[in-house]
């Protein structure tokens, strides 16, 4: 099995979509579709069935997953353990985090490490979403949940909490809301459903089924302009809230805790550019937080 086909393969079984597998692979529709049939033609196989919506794996496109897989993971690890060897700090890695982990630490972090390694590029991936660092799609990723993928070392960059804020002119129109009572007469804003780990049931404990939810949005950054320009209130995390000097905290004695780590494969913690960034990231994590 050819590994370039094999690598085809994998996206349109993963994106279901020709389309979504070359825009994975940073190549043209038409020569997905080629190299999915030369692995077609070379297993004897037919892989997917062609519906209108999408590619579906027949039974023998969900044996050769398996394989594929194990070839994949094949070749990424020689390829983390050949950037172990690397103890140059020179050249490109990849850092998942959220745009309010960016904005708030890691920004300056960077400029830093500019300063001090100019020949190294970061890859900033600001998602929500949870990359995969054994599949290499990110080198580096600062998460809210420790992972238990046995081949990733986490290293704990310290405890950070959210609270309730909403806009100085918001309550001055709808007042403090009263504990205890669902957040009645008050409007709220909140993650959008596909955000793992995100509650829309409680916000710092508060049971919200008496609120009317206004808006949903997908990203620390817009939940938090969403609440400082009054459409209601939302849970932010303390240090982004004290940045914004027209946001309230309400019930300054709730507040829901949470810990941020450094996630990185093993394969890579030795390789010099790697560890030059993760340094800087646990740097920016060390300075105090402003207060919330």
């Amino acid at each position: 099995m050819d590994w370039d086909n094999a690598r085809v393969f994998l996206a349109i079984y993963r994106r279901g979509t020709l389309r979504g597998a070359a825009t994975e692979l940073q190549i043209d529709q038409a020569t997905a579709g080629r190299r999915l049939a030369a692995l077609e033609a070379a297993l004897d196989a037919t892989l997917f069935l062609h519906t209108p919506k999408r590619y579906v794996p027949t039974p023998a496109g969900e044996l050769a997953l398996r394989a594929a897989e194990q070839m994949e993971a094949g070749a990424h690890a020689l390829q983390r353990y050949m950037q172990g060897l690397d103890d140059r700090p020179e050249g490109v890695v990849s850092l998942a985090c959220t745009d309010t982990v960016a904005t708030v630490f890691l920004m300056p972090a960077l400029a830093a490490l500019r300063r001090r390694h100019p020949d190294i590029v970061v890859r900033l991936i600001v998602s929500t979403q949870l990359s995969n660092l054994t599949r290499r799609e990110a080198d580096l990723a600062v998460r809210s949940v420790r992972p238990d993928a046995p081949d990733l070392i986490a290293r704990h960059l310290g405890r950070r909490a959210v609270g309730l804020y909403a806009s100085r002119d918001y309550l001055a129109q709808r007042g403090m809301p009263e504990p205890g009572n669902g957040l009645a007469g008050h409007d709220i804003v909140v993650y959008d459903r596909e955000i793992p780990g995100a509650s829309r049931e409680l916000l710092c404990q508060e049971p919200v089924q008496a609120a009317r939810i206004v808006l949903e949005a997908n990203t620390g950054m817009m939940l938090t302009q969403a609440v400082a320009a009054g459409l209601g209130i939302g849970e932010l995390p303390t240090h982004l809230a004290a940045l914004y000097p027209n946001l309230t905290r309400i019930w300054a004695e709730r507040e829901d805790p949470y810990d941020m780590w450094l996630v990185m494969h093993g394969d890579l913690h030795r390789t010099a550019r790697v560890r030059a960034v993760a340094d800087a990231v646990v740097e920016a994590f060390a300075k105090p937080a402003p207060p919330g």
